[in-house]
């Protein structure tokens, strides 16, 4: 199962948007405040280069900065196949 994580801050638009689309297509996701976990930051700032929110990192190779509608589908269809392989693939 992929693994994803929604690096947000309090009363940001794209970040409140990008959960409401992952909630709306049934997409788990782990959110983290980004202005409460200084070890967040750091990882996002440092590691990934990002300076604007939402972060969304999906199994920590696939990732993006900002709201981006069509990047929430591709992480969607990347859920969906991956549940889908571990339904079935395991006897």
């Amino acid at each position: 199962m992929l693994t994803i994580t929604l690096y947000s801050k309090p009363g940001c638009f794209g970040c409140r948007k990008t959960a409401e689309k992952f909630t709306a297509l049934g997409i788990h996701f782990q959110e983290v405040d980004l202005t409460t976990t200084p070890a967040a930051l750091e990882y996002v700032t440092e590691e990934l280069a990002y300076s604007q929110a939402p972060i969304v990192v999906v199994d920590d190779h696939f990732h993006w900065s900002g709201l981006r509608p069509d990047l929430i589908e591709e992480a969607a269809a990347l859920h969906t196949a991956a549940l889908a392989g571990s339904a079935g693939g395991e006897a």
